[in-house]
């Protein structure tokens, strides 16, 4: 019998198997018999074709509602419902490791700023141990400026080398959760009425995101049971960012668009909210993992049997781009930072384990259900790494390697023009999105010139290349990591914020 240590690292290296065998078959067939891969390739882009205007359509759903539902002022709406916001607290966490006061300042900043009643906000800033000297003075002047226009202002120190914790984002604020939780309990607040919003330390919010997300908490069925998701735009450098890293990060952007209105499919994503009941149902954010951002909500799945959403919000979060203003090295940060979203393939064997081998409520979660959120899961990073090379790069190797008799067929003399004529109807959803992405661009700044708004829209001819170098490599590279385990595995990266 395999131990259950043994049955965890066989799921995983699946995933990472999964994707170099298809890379490996790729290249045999296209030695083997290049006719067959152009086959298969042809089928292949014509499968992402009609995926991609599928999820078009989600695109452009989504975007209405946003243009919609950021016009309409919540605050009004929530102070006419029928239950009263006021008793209502929001438990914001903003955790830091290295930030300058600059950084840490625009979040709270942007919070002192919003259209709600700033004396339900309990703010905890959540520093670490690591750089204690540093984030006692920020955390300082952070108090003198804002704290006393919150109901509390919760500063905390996340010890160093506590055992069987992995230093980063999720161990962070598990710990500040827990600080966070005796001050509840000592103002005897009801935790279903306590609304937890976790966010990186560079997201600035909406005015009105806290009347929005009330709104939503008030009126669900079953708020408690439910993440709520709004959406991550990395607006507040763009201008000051390199074309690149302005591609790959408004690539991010669009992709959440498209899952907010296929909300069965939605994961929590870096910034998000939540009951605080559920978070302590579920034991705070995992302080073992680097993508607890989206494993919480497969916390909540599990715990609560399959009764568990994420509620779409569309509603702007505004954040960093990884753009430090050194072109080189923030071309590897942004790289860093896909692998570390990509490293969310490390919920595949947790999945698996507790729907199925582990002996727990996991279990009661509805049999579709798990296969719908595993296939979801599984299938999502594996086209990411995958579908890219495969379309752009893997598509030639068959053409290249056939013989004179195989290039004077037919298939051959015509698969050229089939793949460019996909590729040209593809680009319908690279349009789109390259005008949508224009129009939600910031105000220019004075120092910028006209010449700027040029370039913001012929850097979308860089997508190719973004979509292989930050897109497929780095995801191959995360589930490689994951499937050699050991010293390969990812440790939580921090990433730079100018």
């Amino acid at each position: 019998m395999l131990t259950e240590k043994v049955k965890y690292r066989i799921l995983e290296i699946i995933p990472g198997f999964l994707v170099w065998l298809t890379f490996i078959f790729i290249i045999f067939l296209s030695f083997w018999q290049p006719l067959w891969a152009i086959y298969f390739i042809i089928v292949f882009d014509l499968y992402w074709l009609l995926r991609i205007l599928y999820m078009l359509v989600y695109l452009l759903l989504s975007w209405g509602r946003f243009q919609r539902d950021r016009k309409i002022d919540w605050f009004s709406r929530l102070q006419n419902l029928d239950k009263d916001y006021r008793e209502y607290y929001h438990l914001i966490f903003l955790p830091t490791y290295q930030e300058a006061y600059k950084v840490v300042a625009k979040p709270f900043l942007a919070l002192s700023q919003c259209q709600y009643d700033l004396k339900k906000f309990i703010v905890v800033l959540a520093g670490e141990e690591r750089d204690q000297e540093n984030f006692l003075k920020i955390a300082e002047q952070i108090r003198q400026e804002f704290a006393d226009k919150f109901f509390r202002f919760v500063v905390t120190i996340h010890p160093k080398n506590l055992p069987d914790e992995l230093p980063g984002k999720g161990s962070n604020t598990n710990y500040a959760a827990r600080q966070a939780q005796k001050l509840i309990d000592e103002l005897k607040l009801d935790y279903a009425k306590i609304i937890v919003s976790n966010f990186d330390i560079d997201t600035c919010v909406h005015p009105l995101y806290f009347a929005y997300l009330a709104y939503k908490y008030l009126t669900h069925s079953n708020p408690t049971h439910a993440s709520y998701q709004p959406i991550a735009v990395y607006n507040n450098n763009v201008w000051e960012s390199n074309p690149i890293v302005r591609v790959v990060a408004s690539s991010t952007t669009f992709w959440l668009f498209t899952d907010l209105s296929r909300s069965e499919r939605l994961f929590t994503f870096s910034s998000h909210s939540m009951s605080f009941q559920a978070l302590v149902d579920v034991g705070f954010w995992d302080k073992t993992i680097v993508t607890e951002d989206s494993r919480i909500f497969l916390q909540g799945l599990v715990r609560y049997q399959g009764d568990y959403q994420t509620v779409p919000m569309y509603i702007p979060v505004y954040m960093n781009t990884v753009d430090i203003g050194e072109f080189w090295r923030s071309l590897k940060n942004q790289y860093k930072q896909m692998r570390r979203w990509a490293w969310g393939v490390e919920h595949f064997p947790w999945m698996v384990r507790q729907f199925w081998f582990k002996q727990g409520v996991g279990h009661r979660v509805p049999f579709l259900k798990k296969i719908y959120y595993l296939w979801n899961q599984t299938e999502g990073v594996y086209s990411w790494a995958t579908a890219p090379i495969i379309i752009l790069l893997a598509g030639h190797l068959p053409l290249w390697l056939a013989s004179s008799e195989e290039r004077a067929t037919a298939l051959f003399q015509n698969a050229p023009h089939i793949l460019a004529w996909l590729m040209r109807i593809s680009m319908i959803g690279l349009i789109v999105i390259a005008v949508l992405y224009t129009i939600m661009l910031p105000e220019k700044p004075k120092r910028f010139r006209w010449h700027h708004y040029l370039i913001m829209i012929l850097q979308w001819a860089l997508v190719p290349l973004t979509l292989i170098i930050f897109g497929s490599i780095p995801a191959a590279d995360a589930q490689t990591r994951l499937a050699l385990g050991g010293h390969f595995r990812l440790g939580f990266w921090v990433t730079e914020k100018k």
